[in-house]
């Protein structure tokens, strides 16, 4: 099949009959008794500490400074939000929230974890979240702080529905090749590709299709990472060496790595689609909308916007919070434009994959899941 040269830019409105598209507004369920709308209390001060990736990533910090943003709104109240411009800013961007009086603070990202344990234990008083860990860093299954809550997402179950709508689209192509590549190899970016793999090989068996996976290899544990989450040449390299392999669909898992993508694929000339991670990126970045067939999202503003509300309120719950498909914690986007080209009856057939997994009947089995 080829694709429109024209490559028209996603809408905004996703199709109504996609009913695993998520909507901008919706509330994902959480652990937590539930959030207090209204204004907090006159003291309570909400604070945000980003990865280095910055506010403006297109990804899973933006989306957290969305979700802090949206509860300060909310709560009447003025939110102090620190970003890091690299590795070395954690530790004293959590000292200075400390000393600015923060009565929570949500930290983005399992790099901040060793920095954000060390500083929950010696301020018990002081209420934590972090994104993308549980705070174990010393792996013995419990977070090693008792005031710090974890926010997690079960994004195997999501990236399993979009291996799936990848491999239907290159088979349908005729190209059978699909890719990925990430940014560093951890469980919160690995747990993506493992069930992007698993997807294909749903697909292949349902249909008795032949689409390859290049780029990871779920049982070995093994594939293509930039070291990084930076769109450097490094990024760009490793992004064109899975394109040279052919393939007509390419995961970059890793923030800002998806820009090295986009730039490989401009270089290659072809029609190869890219799938987006954490947010729509279709909506966040619409320079690579063209190209962006869907995103494997994670309600992450939602669960910030939770966490802080119920710590507004007194509700502070530390227990981890896990977004899944049933609660929808995680989620594809829609195919915006692209929809109208997908195969027939895929849609009908991810939307009864997704009720599957819900009940059950399908288990999403990634080592890399929280």
């Amino acid at each position: 099949m080829t694709i429109s040269t024209t490559k028209k830019l996603l809408g905004a409105t996703i199709a109504a009959g996609v009913i695993f598209a998520l909507a901008g507004c919706g509330q994902a369920p959480t652990d937590d008794a539930g959030g207090s709308e209204g204004a907090a209390d006159s003291d309570f001060l909400p604070c945000l500490v980003s990865d280095a990736g910055g506010w403006n990533d297109k990804s899973f910090n933006q989306s957290a400074k969305e979700g802090m943003d949206a509860a300060a709104e909310e709560l009447d109240v003025k939110p102090l939000e620190f970003e890091s411009a690299n590795d070395n800013d954690y530790a004293p961007n959590l000292e200075t929230a400390v000393s600015e009086g923060c009565s929570l603070i949500v930290a983005v990202g399992f790099k901040l974890a060793a920095a954000t344990v060390e500083s929950a234990l010696a301020n018990p008083e002081i209420d934590y979240a972090i994104i993308d860990d549980y705070a174990d860093t010393d792996f013995d299954g419990t977070t090693d702080a008792p005031n710090i809550k974890p926010l997690v997402f079960d994004t195997a179950q999501a990236a399993y529905l979009g291996g799936y709508a990848a491999a239907g689209w290159s088979a349908q192509s005729g190209v059978n090749k699909v890719g990925t590549f990430g940014g560093m190899q951890i469980p919160s970016v690995a747990v993506f590709m493992d069930g992007f793999s698993l997807g294909v090989d749903k697909y292949n068996e349902d249909k008795s299709a032949a689409v390859q996976v290049f780029g990871w290899d779920v049982a070995t544990q093994e594939g293509s990472f930039t070291g990084g989450f930076d769109a450097n040449d490094t990024a760009k390299q490793t992004a064109q060496g899975v394109l040279d392999q052919g393939v007509d669909v390419i995961l970059p898992v890793g923030g800002p790595v998806y820009q090295s993508a986009a730039a490989a694929i401009a270089d290659s000339g072809k029609d190869t689609l890219m799938i987006g991670v954490d947010s729509d990126l279709a909506v966040a970045d619409p320079s690579v909308a063209g190209v962006t067939m869907f995103s494997i999202m994670k309600a992450i503003n939602v669960a910030v916007k939770d966490a802080t509300t119920a710590a507004a309120a007194g509700d502070f719950d530390p227990a981890p919070y896990v977004g899944t498909l049933e609660n929808e914690g995680v989620k594809l986007s829609g195919f915006g434009d692209f929809e109208a080209e997908l195969p027939d009856g895929l849609l009908d057939e991810i939307a009864a994959l997704q009720e599957q997994i819900i009940s059950g009947d399908i288990k999403v089995e990634s080592k890399n899941s929280p």
